[in-house]
């Protein structure tokens, strides 16, 4: 059975989400959305049912948000990310987001049948954070070592 990659991304922001600091980003949700449902490899993305993933709260903490997203493979997501317009609301996450200083994102192998929710992304990322990178939740640098 083939599977298909899971990741979590995390972000605290510098202020509440309607803040009007927080607006560029806020207000390009919605299209950078889009272009990852459209992006070729894409297979779901955790939202509710406004199309929202920033109302979930696995952390307790309001300005911290969560992505979670399934993709075919670990260059569908890449490709995603740094090859599109999603690259250029990155490049100035300085402006939205707070440094980390641990791992804010990580991967994990998923059945087609099973869509994480936002505990299972928290699981997962806390697990890399305390162990480093294992079949459980690995990093980009460590997906050869983990790929199917």
């Amino acid at each position: 059975m083939s599977t298909l990659l899971a990741h979590i991304n995390i972000g605290l922001l510098k202020a509440p989400i309607d803040d009007p600091m927080i607006a560029d980003f806020a207000d390009n949700l919605d299209k950078i959305n889009a272009i990852a449902e459209a992006a070729p490899g894409f297979i779901w993305r955790l939202k509710d049912d406004e199309n929202n993933a920033t109302s979930f709260n696995p952390y307790k903490n309001e300005l911290m948000i969560v992505n979670i997203s399934v993709w075919t493979d670990l260059e569908a997501l890449k490709t995603y990310a740094y090859h599109t317009d999603h690259m250029s609301f990155f490049k100035r996450r300085h402006e939205w987001f707070e440094p980390f200083d641990k791992p804010h994102m990580c991967l994990w192998w998923t059945d087609h049948n099973h869509m994480p929710d936002a505990d299972e992304g928290k699981k997962r990322l806390d697990h890399l954070w305390d162990n480093g990178s294992t079949e459980y939740a690995f990093d980009f640098k460590s997906y050869t070592r983990f790929s199917n």
